[in-house]
């Protein structure tokens, strides 16, 4: 038979969406040519399957007119992962493997030169895709859709629930599977040193370990404000001098967050999978992701040819933490304003756009003044008034409207830091921080940070001293509406920490302290 079809998939944000390699085989002048949209790695894939077919002792059809079709034509495709589908096109399609075997199965992995696979990224997400469609085409296909990966991929492909996933490591690997003598083929042989396997991976069982707040001496106002935007999913910005403790702070925030669900896990991986940065040590680990302030708006929400995501995507269900906070470009920070609000980054470009996921709690630190010594109990501040308030102003209105939390973490005396006794670890805040999301969550099915429009005033629960109180806080400070909300969310967090029904005063009085660090403007 001249004509073959083998599966695969392309990546396009997060999705991965099926792709048919079509190989054709007639009579002519001998040539190898690929359509279909490709980029010029999968162009290249031409001179790496010549050769690794060649290498791993097989026939290549020289002398035929190799036409490669990568279906449908306008969704483009990128990187190495068509090498092995496509050389297994050209096997099919000269006989020497069985195309009838090739149905139900799905391929990917960069061929060296060799003939062995190379692991390529967004196998997770691919596993997804093909598990989901499974489910919804289960009549419509009645073969299991199965998927083979390099060593590197298939593991944490496998990670998905039911996933049929086979790991091989060299061409001939796979290719002993479909041959058209073995009835059996498609059976992995026994034994862990195989060459082929099917592979079965349990998540890591151990929790996962983060640093622990004990660590922190003193800053009790600051201890506080990391529990109260970790029961809410607040944004917190902290403000002190240097030296004061900001960084150990936020390095311990993931450790207060719930542990993650199945699902979060997942998709937090899929997007680490995309960037080439998943690790199986770190399944089920919220990520702390911290950028240096030299990072540019595309680094932050990703970007690129095709678009790949950024940092904000990939603290997808953890922490982004942002140090220097007004030395990031203003251009890289004003982006962050929409996943802020949405939880989604849309990056479009003229001939495609894709979305990521960016629902993350954003922690962020900087010195209240460009020399950081402003308010320090025993150094003088250098800088005027006109160069403090230039150095605040890189941080814009509307972006410090959406943070909800704004906490002032002073310096230490010495005497104060090596007198302070044991402070609580992680492990009793994050207790608290979990009881005050279940509160929520059964009131009103999400975190309080999400509550807006009616949903705040039917949840929300405040006496009508506290409205008045917030009331005149708002008047007197000059808050926009958003500001005003975000207070009243943060309220309702300290009241769900209290175990309080309703929003009173003293939850009012505290969420408008937490708002007073950096300037009465924000």
């Amino acid at each position: 038979m001249s004509l073959s079809r083998v599966h695969s998939r392309a990546l396009l944000g997060l999705e991965a969406r099926p792709v048919q390699v079509e190989v054709h085989l007639a009579n002519g002048l001998p040539s190898f040519t690929l359509v279909g949209l490709a980029d010029t790695e999968v162009k290249e894939a031409r001179e790496r399957v010549r050769s690794a077919i060649a290498n791993a002792g097989l026939d290549f059809p020289n002398n035929k007119r190799i036409t490669v079709n990568l279906a449908p034509a306008d969704l483009p495709k990128d990187s190495g992962r068509f090498d092995l589908p496509i050389a297994l096109g050209i096997l099919a399609a000269s006989g020497q493997i069985s195309t009838a075997r090739l149905q139900g199965w799905e391929f990917a992995g960069e061929l060296s030169l060799g003939g062995e696979l190379r692991p390529v990224r967004g196998a997770l997400a691919m596993s997804l895709a093909l598990h989901r469609d499974a489910e919804k085409n289960q009549q419509a296909h009645p073969l299991p859709l199965r998927l083979v990966l390099p060593c590197g991929s298939a593991e944490e492909a496998a990670l998905v629930p039911q996933a049929q996933v086979y790991r091989a490591r060299h061409l001939l690997d796979v290719v002993a599977r479909f041959l058209p003598e073995q009835a059996g083929a498609a059976d992995p042989p026994a034994g862990a040193d195989a060459g082929w396997q099917q592979l079965t991976v349990a998540p890591n069982a151990q929790a996962p370990v983060y640093a622990d707040l004990a660590d922190v001496k003193g800053q009790a106002g600051a201890r506080r404000a990391l529990e109260i935007a970790a029961a809410g999913g607040h944004s917190l910005l902290l403000v002190g001098p240097p030296g004061s403790g900001k960084s150990m702070l936020a390095q311990r925030f993931a450790g207060l967050l719930p542990a993650m669900s199945s699902s979060e896990a997942l998709e937090s991986a899929a997007v680490s999978s995309l960037a080439g940065r998943f690790s199986l040590e770190r399944w089920g680990q919220r990520p702390t992701i911290a950028p240096h302030h030299s990072a540019s708006a595309v680094a932050l929400v990703g970007g690129g040819s095709p678009p790949r995501p950024g940092e904000i995507s990939l603290a997808h269900h953890g922490v982004l933490f942002l140090d220097e906070f007004p030395e990031f470009a203003r251009a890289a920070l004003e982006a962050l304003r929409e996943p802020l609000e949405n939880g989604m980054i849309r990056i479009s470009r003229a001939a495609r756009q894709s979305e990521f996921p960016a629902r993350f709690q954003l922690i962020a630190a900087m010195n209240p003044c460009p020399c950081g010594f402003l308010g320090h109990p025993s150094k003088a501040c250098r800088d005027t008034p006109e160069q403090i308030a230039r150095y605040q102003g890189r941080l814009s209105g509307p972006l410090l409207d959406r943070i909800d939390l704004h906490i002032e973490v002073p310096t230490l005396q010495p005497e104060e830091l090596l007198r302070s006794g044991a402070a609580e670890s992680s492990a009793l805040v994050r207790e608290r921080v979990c009881s005050a999301r279940q509160r929520a969550q059964a009131r009103q099915g999400h975190s309080n940070q999400a509550l807006a429009g009616l949903l705040l005033e039917q949840h929300v629960h405040a006496d009508a001293a506290a409205l008045q109180f917030l009331h005149s806080a708002a008047t007197r400070f000059g808050w926009s509406a958003r500001s005003t909300h975000r207070v009243l969310r943060v309220a309702r967090t300290i009241a769900d920490l209290a175990a309080a029904h309703g929003v009173g005063v003293g939850h009012v009085a505290e969420a408008v302290q937490c708002r007073r660090a950096l300037r009465p403007g924000a």
